[in-house]
């Protein structure tokens, strides 16, 4: 597999047999859930952004992978195309810098980044048009129930595939590889996930990955700080309402880019993750012909994408994860 860091070959979800480990305020401008009449069939409306708690394990104890790729439709797609607003209804973020987000500086407010631009890739899979798509907020904490509810058909919002969460939502195979890492001002003599953590207030986002870390081994840091929307910790980072975010390194790197007086700590993350697209539970049809629109992305659009998204904050990479298919 080609990573930021070499060339390995993987298995699984885009790396998740080898993560070793990883089966792992704007609060105001976060939208609700609409309630379920609302839903991915009811009338299209536009929104835009949103982990439950996650336990890492090891990948061979999910006796499972993501389906290979199909152009075949099937209930979970015929589903959405019989219905009454032919479009993609996508849970999405739209405060997270590069990924989905909203520029104020742009008129019309479009919601554009990396997870935007997937989300369009497979609306025109789906309907033959990029612009068939209904982008819905959701907040870090409600992805999966807003899957299990019907209120989107998927969710492109930087969510870690692993094994506890497979239970509840099947995945694609994985479209991104980050890991854990620590953000704190500059002058901070907080350095990464170490020591210098003890005794200092550290932000999570409810149901993430970084909490559950932090809940296994949090250096004496005090943790109690959550939020629904994970960039609810830069806004309690800058006024110094804590003194410490974990998060992704590739979300991190965003918000240090939007604030010049925070960094990324530690020389690397402290885990290992991969991105994939979540849908609901028995949607296998829908999985494959995801994974179908990955496997050419992978090949046509996913470089374009990262280049323009992402490469200013991440530096240049030798390409997207590789993967490996169960039948």
């Amino acid at each position: 597999m080609r990573t930021r860091r070499g060339t390995v070959r993987l298995r699984g979800w885009g790396g998740v047999g080898a993560m070793g480990a990883a089966c792992v305020l704007t609060g105001a401008l976060a939208l609700t859930l609409p309630h379920k009449d609302g839903g991915a069939g009811a009338k299209a409306a536009d929104g835009g952004s949103g982990v439950t708690v996650a336990a890492r394990a090891d990948a061979d104890d999910c006796n499972d992978r993501s389906p290979r790729p199909s152009g075949k439709d099937g209930p979970a797609i015929d589903a959405i195309k019989n219905r009454e607003v032919k479009k993609l209804v996508v849970g999405v973020d739209q405060n997270s810098y590069r990924w989905g987000y909203r520029d104020p500086n742009k008129k019309g407010g479009a919601l554009e980044g990396f997870d935007i631009d997937l989300a369009r890739e497979i609306a025109e899979e789906i309907f033959g048009d990029r612009d068939a798509v209904v982008f819905r907020a959701i907040p870090t904490n409600q992805r999966i129930p807003a899957l299990q509810s019907g209120q989107v058909d998927m969710v492109v919002r930087t969510m870690t595939v692993n094994c506890e969460r497979l239970k509840d939502v099947d995945f694609s195979t994985g479209y991104f590889e980050t890991g854990q890492q620590v953000l704190a001002p500059r002058k901070s003599g907080i350095t990464g996930y170490n020591d210098t953590l003890k005794g200092k207030k550290v932000c999570s986002a409810e149901g993430s990955i970084a909490l559950e870390e932090l809940e296994k081994k949090s250096f004496g840091a005090d943790i109690s700080t959550t939020v629904p929307n994970q960039l609810d910790c830069l806004v309690r980072l800058q006024l110094g309402e804590v003194d410490a975010v974990v998060t992704d390194s590739a979300l991190a790197a965003g918000q240090a880019a939007q604030d010049p007086t925070v960094e990324l700590k530690g020389d690397k993350p402290f885990t290992t993750e991969y991105y994939g697209v979540a849908m609901k539970k028995g949607s296998e049809d829908l999985v494959r012909r995801v994974n179908k629109v990955l496997e050419e992305y992978r090949a046509d659009g996913w470089q374009k994408s990262y280049d323009k998204w992402l490469k200013g904050g991440l530096g240049k990479v030798s390409g997207p994860p590789e993967v490996d298919y169960r039948d």
